[in-house]
């Protein structure tokens, strides 16, 4: 015989499932909500948050819809019903026959394709490599039809299944070429050159590929963290029902009070160490983003010495170049390794007039690269400053947000300083895109 507090394990053990999903659910609308937008001319490594358009050199072409896309998955079923007949023994021991319908769908054909693709916005592309990611892909085809439809045999296998109705229903979904996706995943070092891409990885929180925009995806996590907490109070007093049940307690009540109290208690113990995790997430993505800056005005010290040694060939004492190989000597004093010092983002327009008096420097291949370089570093540190500034943002409006700032008072958080902000000059990025519709 069965215990009669099974019942009430049961609802109890489904009440604390629910609770830890809709904390990872309100943890993922949480790390969304504090991702900052980056630009695919500023992907750096590490977790990050694009949009723009799929594309791709070599697309898809599905093979319902027939559309060029760069991801499409379809299936093909056909609908069947039978009538069953049972044999059973009625009140009165007389054998009886009755006659029932079973019906439903097989999946008589399916399959699809994914390719990696370039993600594109106004400042460049960059490479996703899909494998492995959650894709929210949007429809492309569907259709219910019967054998005198075209589609019937043209799209689907030749035979039948058992007890067919000869009614076959296609559906289709997938990543259309040019279609606007918001994608948040890890980025990391291509293997082919020095360039990033987004990919799968165990360090990675999650990995998105959308085609709904970035306001539906997060209060899709909202609304669901919601759903499934009033879920697990149900199954919370469910399981005071089937304790007074057990017990035969006349007032259910107390248990089903005691049940929701204890539920409660516990959401709120795991609601704290997740808003703590999450703060302490963001904190840690905000130091990263400094580290990110630091590299890149590394990057711009170590650059410059070979600028100021190309152009101390041509000084002569001309006052044009030692005006810029001051401005040099001085921008690499003021961006040593770890220091942040101020912005010179008028060096490239000085370089430009050096060339402009001294044409023979934009024949040197050595210097034009140097100063591309350099411009491109420029452009890279504006960009490491804004995300920089978009977490650091983010993270004093949660110290100072109730009841978070409750929370991040236990953990001691302090909020980072903000970076000096400088307009800088972008640079276009050249890639061939497939142009098919």
């Amino acid at each position: 015989m069965d215990n009669p507090l099974y019942p009430a394990l049961a609802a109890s053990v489904a009440s604390l499932a629910l609770l830890a999903w809709s904390m990872h659910l309100r943890r993922r609308h949480r790390l969304l909500s504090d991702l900052p937008t980056s630009k695919t001319h500023g992907v750096f490594i590490g977790f990050v948050e694009l949009k723009g358009t799929a594309e791709a050199e070599s697309p898809l072409r599905s093979k319902l819809a027939e559309q060029t896309c760069v991801h499409y998955r379809y299936s093909v079923e056909e609908r069947w019903s039978r009538v069953v007949t049972e044999t059973y023994t009625d009140a009165n021991g007389k054998t009886q026959t009755r006659h029932r319908t079973e019906s439903g769908w097989k999946t008589i054909a399916s399959g699809g394709e994914t390719i990696p693709f370039y993600l594109r916005d106004d400042t460049g592309a960059v490479l996703v490599q899909p494998a492995r990611a959650s894709i929210e892909p949007r429809d492309l085809f569907s259709a219910t039809v019967r054998p005198g439809d075209a589609l019937y045999y043209r799209k689907g296998p030749p035979g039948a299944v058992a007890h067919s109705d000869h009614v076959r229903r296609f559906s289709e979904s997938g990543i259309p070429l040019h279609a606007p996706l918001y994608v948040v995943g890890q980025a990391r070092e291509r293997a082919d050159l020095v360039a990033p891409e987004i990919a799968a990885s165990a360090d990675a929180e999650c990995f998105i590929i959308s085609t709904r925009n970035e306001e539906r995806v997060v209060r899709g996590y909202g609304v669901g963290s919601w759903v499934t907490w009033l879920l697990g109070a149900l199954c919370a007093g469910t399981a005071g029902l089937a304790a007074q049940n057990a017990f035969a307690l006349a007032d259910p009540v107390v248990p089903v009070s005691a049940a929701l109290a204890l539920y409660l208690l516990w959401w709120g113990g795991t609601w704290i160490w997740m808003v703590y995790n999450s703060l302490v997430g963001l904190r840690e993505r905000v130091r990263q983003g400094w580290s990110l800056v630091e590299v890149q005005l590394k990057r711009r010290h170590d650059l410059i010495p070979n600028l100021v040694a190309t152009l101390s060939a041509y000084s002569s004492h001309e006052q044009t170049l030692q005006t810029a190989l001051a401005a040099l000597r001085t921008q690499a004093a003021a961006t040593a390794p770890g220091a942040a010092g101020p912005d010179f983002h008028g060096l490239a327009a000085s370089l430009r007039a050096v060339v402009e008096r001294y044409p023979e420097l934009q024949a040197q291949a050595g210097f034009a690269h140097l100063q591309k370089t350099l411009v491109e570093t420029e452009q890279r540190i504006a960009l490491a400053r804004t995300y920089y500034n978009d977490l650091a943002t983010y993270l004093a409006t949660r110290l100072e947000r109730v009841p978070d700032c409750f929370v991040a008072r236990l953990g001691r958080m302090q909020p980072a300083l903000l970076l000096a902000a400088a307009d800088f000059e972008r640079a276009p990025v050249e890639v061939n895109f497939s142009t098919n519709e």
